[in-house]
């Protein structure tokens, strides 16, 4: 038999809360993340609709004033995770025209993070 300290009905208690508790942080690190994605996506599009072309850099959109800083990815808690997706214009210029999540793992719904 194992004993197992504060497993009465204060610790079941307890271990139920902290359960709940680090499922909402979850859920607002995910909420987050998805914002800041999104975020980054329109400071993209917009830096691509003025001036024809997408930045060679993320943080071309901060130089540029798109955004004021590059947003912190909640679930690596580092702002320098993003993975950019490159491409290649004509003339052999590579540009950035999307951003996923850097983040290892799965979201909640099974979904790994570097495909959002």
């Amino acid at each position: 038999d194992v004993l197992v300290v504060g497993a009465g009905p204060a610790g079941l208690s307890a271990a139920i809360w902290l359960a709940r508790y680090m499922h909402k942080v979850d859920v607002a690190k995910e909420a987050a993340l998805k914002e800041n994605l999104n975020a980054l996506r329109v400071a993209l599009d917009q830096y691509n609709g003025d001036k024809g072309t997408y930045p060679e850099k993320l943080t071309d959109l901060v130089g540029q004033r798109y955004l004021r800083a590059l947003p912190l990815d909640p679930v690596t808690e580092r702002r320098d995770s993003w993975i950019v997706s490159i491409r290649e214009e004509e003339g052999g210029k590579k540009v950035v025209h999307d951003v996923r999540s850097g983040a290892v793992g799965n979201g909640i719904d099974g979904t790994p993070f570097k495909s959002w």
